[in-house]
């Protein structure tokens, strides 16, 4: 095989795109590197059309932990198994920036697959993905309106004047970045938008998409290089008369039953109006001619059609509104009595139930990456099951447009969530929709601000959600607030924008057509900001504030710094001491190499008490400290006191009174809390205490003379 390279330097470092080395079977190939970081694109399309009535594109990324240098953990198991969260969610990205594209008639199965096969811990490999598929789809026969270019931009805030947006950020960069923002763009349009931001404003989001698609430009000139040498010709796609035929046929004879199903559709009807009965009457008339698959697809693109047209020309929505309204917004918190928060959040038909849980620092989830291992204290869940639309259908493993929902809910209320050191636990989210019609994770993220809430986890702020659509013929296009279903599958796009008051958290945006000019994108960051604070202060009627106090149902949590030097003495000889904390409070402890403890329980006096106990191993006691503490033990000599939780000092007889002390039984008993005094501690460490205090301190107790056996006289 021929190999042939191309490339071009993006963000200070050389991207690579190879054709030729490897998978020379496949309809086509690209291995691209950036760094040391390498992916490599196939795309194979069937030679036979496929029998479904929708475009059969699948999108697989496939993480190999060989990439990293790493084996699996699991000492059973050393093979990946199902793609983790992160690898959907990747693949998500790859699929929803190359659809758009994809001739509308072409109906053949198409697989990409993207196998990550070496990562430098730098150099992300899924925009990396994005532009080996688009390259790999840009040189093959298949009809697609490529090629695109994709970049990840970071934002620093500026300092002396400067910009603050970088290409491609490395993960010390991103560590510092107000802005993980991923641009999919065509020279012309963006085609695809992804990012989590610490409440930016609109104008600073539009520099940033502008700046990434400077950047774009220059990788899609690299591919149309590319495909200069060794492109293949395009397969042609012939239109079908006989579909075109029947398409006039029923938009003139059956408008007005597509309009009554229309009505039917928005009030979620499943009566005489439907298409599928429609479709049944017309096949009678028409069986000759036509067969019921085709009268049935026509019908839903005239229905579409019609949805389309009569906003367009009407600005009247399916279900009555005008472009900009929002439907009908309400909320409840404190449904679940034993749960630690939980609120229902419901816009026009869409209802969404999110449920906080609440967890110690030790249930963070782990992560198994190429990249590494990682771990995070914030996860949102999120679920919708098939009654939500009044069908019946699979439950069991989440799909991946449930993983992708739930990660977006998640990315938009991740910046207002309170650091460790402030709330120290894990916080897991779920949110269950209830009923869908449109932006069930915009409702999800909305339902998650009101049950953080309500669990008392003091957000930073309060987050809301929207879902813009759009409509368009290529001269006119019109904005649609809050979208409803109908309005998704025949619109344009899905423009969700999530955040609070301040700025945006978190973008994600789809599109069905050839992308978005910067000025639709503009005009629907500025709509989605009105639509955003409306919902918000609806929201904020049910519950204007984080709860002061936790759920009596939630665990306790405390942490505490020891000393490294201190740590065996808080674990003790093979771990003596902080099992018997963990017997005798019923706290869950941990603790970890920097000295770091965590006590966590449902009962705060246990807690309180486990606290007390590990702090008082590591407090230096000094000497003329008073402490209250406890008589444990009574000697003959003295008694032993217990100042601190596992800490006890001595108080010889000759200190626990201005008065003879024959029997130190007879001045104190055990248990009895006694006010002591330290007064020094010895080379050994123990404890010497005194119970006298002030003048009497300086007293020396009279002492008992013992008789004296005289040896000369032999007496006493």
């Amino acid at each position: 095989m021929k190999i042939v390279t191309k490339s071009v330097e993006i963000g200070g470092r050389t991207l690579s795109l190879e054709v030729g080395r490897f998978a020379e079977q496949a309809t086509s190939a690209v291995l691209a590197r950036y760094g040391d970081t390498m992916v490599i694109a196939t795309v194979v399309a069937s030679a036979q059309e496929s029998s479904l009535d929708y475009f059969p594109l699948s999108v697989e990324y496939v993480e190999r932990l060989y990439a990293g240098g790493r084996i699996k953990g699991s000492r059973w198991v050393k093979r990946e198994g199902r793609p983790s969260d992160d690898a959907i969610l990747k693949g998500r990205l790859i699929d929803r920036t190359i659809r758009p594209l994809f001739n509308k008639l072409y109906h053949h199965d198409v697989q990409v697959i993207v196998t990550v096969l070496s990562v430098d811990g730098e150099n992300e490999p899924d925009i990396l993905g994005i532009i080996a598929t688009s390259a790999a789809l840009a040189i093959s026969p298949i009809p697609w309106n490529g090629p695109i270019g994709s970049v990840r931009i970071g934002y620093i805030p500026p300092k002396n004047g400067e910009h603050g947006f970088f290409v491609n950020p490395g993960e010390k960069e991103m560590a510092f970045s107000e802005m993980d923002l991923v641009v999919s763009a065509t020279p012309e349009k963006t085609v695809m938008l992804e990012a989590g931001m610490n409440e930016l404003d609109e104008n600073i989001t539009m520099k940033g998409i502008l700046f990434g698609k400077k950047e774009i430009k220059k990788i899609i000139d690299c591919i149309n290089t590319l495909i200069k040498e060794i492109g293949q010709k395009k397969t042609q796609i012939e239109i079908d008369e006989k579909k075109e035929t029947l398409r006039k046929l029923l938009a003139k004879d059956y408008k007005d039953e597509i309009a009554k199903s229309i009505k039917a559709r928005v009030a979620k009807e499943q009566e005489g109006n439907d298409l599928s009965l429609l479709a049944d009457t017309i096949f009678q008339t028409l069986s000759e001619e036509y067969d019921k698959k085709d009268i049935k697809e026509t019908l839903e693109y005239l229905f579409n059609q019609q949805i389309r047209e009569t906003t367009l020309t009407k600005n009247v929505r399916p279900d009555g509104r005008n472009p900009k309204t929002i439907r009908d917004i309400s909320g409840e918190v404190g449904l679940l009595p034993r749960t630690h928060g939980s609120a229902m959040f419901k816009r026009g038909q869409t209802q969404v139930l999110t449920v906080v849980t609440l967890g110690s620092p030790s249930l963070e989830q782990l992560i198994e990456s190429p990249e590494g291992e990682t771990a995070k204290r914030y996860m949102h869940h999120y679920s919708m099951p098939p009654y939500s639309v009044g069908e019946t259908g699979r439950v069991g493993f989440p799909s991946r447009r449930e993983v992708g929902h739930g990660a977006l809910a998640e990315r938009a209320l991740l910046p207002v969530i309170p650091p460790q050191d402030t709330f120290p636990y894990t916080i897991r989210l779920v949110s269950e929709v209830m009923s869908s019609n449109g932006s069930t994770s915009m409702a999800s993220a909305c339902g998650s601000t009101l049950a953080l809430m309500d669990a008392g986890v003091p957000i930073k702020n309060p987050v809301a959600g929207i879902a813009m659509g759009l409509v368009s013929n290529g001269k006119k296009y019109v904005l649609l607030s809050d979208i409803i279903g109908l309005e998704d599958f025949s619109g344009d796009m899905d423009f969700k924008v999530a955040g609070t008051k301040n700025g945006i958290t978190a973008i994600q945006f789809d599109t069905k057509i050839d992308g978005l000019t910067d000025e639709m994108i503009e005009e629907t960051l500025k709509e989605a900001q009105v639509g955003r604070l409306h919902i918000l202060s609806k929201m904020l009627v049910t519950l204007p504030k984080s709860r002061t106090n936790l759920s009596r149902y939630a665990p306790r949590v405390v942490m505490l710094t020891v000393p490294q030097e201190k740590i065996g003495e808080v674990i003790g000889p093979g771990g003596k001491i902080i099992r018997q904390i963990i017997a005798s409070t019923g706290c869950d402890i941990n603790i970890d190499d920097k000295g770091q403890v965590t006590i966590a329980g449902t009962d705060p006096e246990k807690v309180e008490m486990a606290h007390k106990w590990v702090f008082g191993i590591i407090k230096e006691v000094k000497p003329e400290e008073v402490y209250e503490g406890i008589v444990k033990r009574i000697l003959s000599f003295g008694v032993f006191v217990e100042i601190l939780p596992g800490r006890e000092g001595m108080v010889h007889v000759s200190q626990m009174s201005t008065e003879y002390v024959s029997d130190p039984a007879s001045v104190v008993s055990i248990g009895q809390k006694v006010t002591v005094r330290v007064i020094d501690i010895d080379d050994q460490g123990r404890i010497n205490l005194s119970m006298l205090f002030g003048e009497d301190a300086k007293k020396r107790p009279p002492q008992k003379r013992e008789p004296r056996f005289d040896r000369s006289r032999k007496r006493f």
